[in-house]
Order: C-alpha cells, then sequence, then structure tokens
C-alpha cells in the first residue's frame, strides 16, 4: 500500500515521527493511533506544528469587550497577505504573522527539548522553507514583496526561523495523500480551492530529503496505521 522512500541526508536527525498532508487526508486519526500503539513502549509525545492562527483567533475572539472585534481585524489582516499577495503587507499584518510564526518556532523548540530528553515526538504537520504559504507550513511573509524596512526585516526573520526548523530531518515523515473532492466530503466548512492547493502543493514537498513514507489517505483507517508502524519501527531500529 505504501510507497517508503530513504534518501542519503545529512543531520541534525530528529527523534520525530512527522504526519503531513492536506485536511481530511487522516492526519490526527494517524497521530492519535500511533501515540495510543507507541506510548506502552517508549516514552511517546503528541505535538500539534502548525501555526495555529484560527485557534489563536477563536481565544483572542474570547477576550471581554475587545475580543470579537479584535479577532476579526487580525484574522482579516492575515487573510489579505494570503488572497493578495502583491500587495506588500502593512506594519501590523507583518507583525501578526510574524508573531504566529514565532509561535510555531517556539513550539518546533519545545519538540527539540523533548527529543534531547528521550521521547518519540509525533507531529500533526513539520514546518519547510520550499514554498511559502501557511497553507503549506511554509513562512507567510515570503509570500509578498515589497514594504518599508520593517516589513522588509520581518519577511528576512521569519524565512531565517523556517530554514533553520526544515534545517532538523525528522527520522520518519509520513505524507498521507487525498484527493481534493474526497476531502471537502470530509471537511465541508474548508474552502475548495484551499483544499484544491494544498493537494496540489504538498505531494511535492522534499522536507530537507527527508525519509518519506507515502501513503494513501483514502484507505481504512487500521491499514494506514499497520504501515505506519512497520515503518517506524525500520526508521527507529
Amino acid at each position: 500500500m505504501g510507497q517508503y522512500n530513504i534518501r542519503k541526508v545529512n543531520p541534525p536527525f530528529v527523534r520525530v515521527i512527522a504526519i503531513v498532508g492536506c485536511d481530511g487526508s487522516g492526519k490526527s486519526t494517524l497521530a492519535m493511533a500511533l501515540l495510543e500503539k507507541l506510548a506502552p513502549k517508549m516514552p511517546t509525545q503528541l505535538l500539534y506544528l502548525g501555526q495555529s492562527s484560527g485557534r489563536i483567533g477563536e481565544w483572542i475572539s474570547q477576550l471581554p469587550i475587545i475580543g470579537a472585534p479584535f479577532g476579526r481585524y487580525l484574522r482579516a489582516k492575515a487573510a489579505k497577505v494570503h488572497y493578495f499577495p502583491s500587495q506588500p503587507p502593512g506594519n501590523v499584518s507583518a507583525l501578526v504573522i510574524f508573531l504566529l510564526s514565532c509561535w510555531r518556532a517556539w513550539k518546533f523548540r519545545k519538540m527539540l527539548r523533548q527529543s534531547e530528553q528521550g521521547y518519540l515526538l509525533i507531529t500533526d504537520r513539520y514546518p519547510q522553507g520550499e514554498v511559502p504559504g501557511f497553507r503549506f507550513d511554509g513562512p507567510q511573509l515570503a509570500k509578498t514583496e515589497g514594504g518599508n524596512g520593517w516589513v522588509c526585516m520581518l519577511r528576512k526573520k521569519e524565512l531565517n526561523l523556517y530554514h533553520w526548523m526544515a534545517s532538523y530531518i525528522p527520522v520518519l515523515l509520513i505524507r498521507l495523500a487525498i484527493d481534493e473532492q474526497t476531502a471537502f466530503s470530509r471537511k465541508p466548512d474548508h474552502s475548495l480551492a484551499a483544499l484544491h492547493e494544498k493537494t496540489s502543493v504538498i505531494p511535492t514537498l522534499n522536507f530537507n530529503g527527508a525519509p518519506i513514507l507515502e501513503l494513501d489517505g483514502r484507505q481504512p483507517a487500521d491499514e494506514i496505521l499497520a504501515e505506519s508502524l512497520r515503518s517506524i519501527q525500520s526508521a527507529l531500529s
């Protein structure tokens, strides 16, 4: 069912099993199943490595009085950069996006600390520096051009953050493939255009030459789990 391609790579490896794919491909389901199977055998932690703009926006919206309008304001600013990348972002938009990337980098540092402590980390998503855009777990400001000195500085710093994170190679990256129509049937609240973008771009990423296990996210969950466990055992040994 799966195709297991191991490429020669340079260190640093990290004790991480990364799961990537379009929304609706089964990343969260597989991550939880792997945690349940592996935790009794070895110290294992699950970590979400997305940039969490939706979750942060929800948290801000719940703040008293200013929460709801401020949350809408920030989400609109971030969305404008995605839909109108040819327009240089303003100072506030650039800062919001940069802070979201800093939040992701903070979680990534947490992952590295846990790995150094002997944990096996299972991550839902993994940052990359090949293609810009939060939709692909890449740098968002790199989608844009121009802007004042402040914006250019933030763009460069954000890009450096992603190149730094991408330099750490997981021992195994599991990529779940899925077509946009199946993804939309599972995630009808998502934009079909966004799902099309993800199903087109994510399969092209090489994640700095990481060992990649290619699986069909439309297959039964127990088959995906069994194939993943076999490849994880091989990768760790």
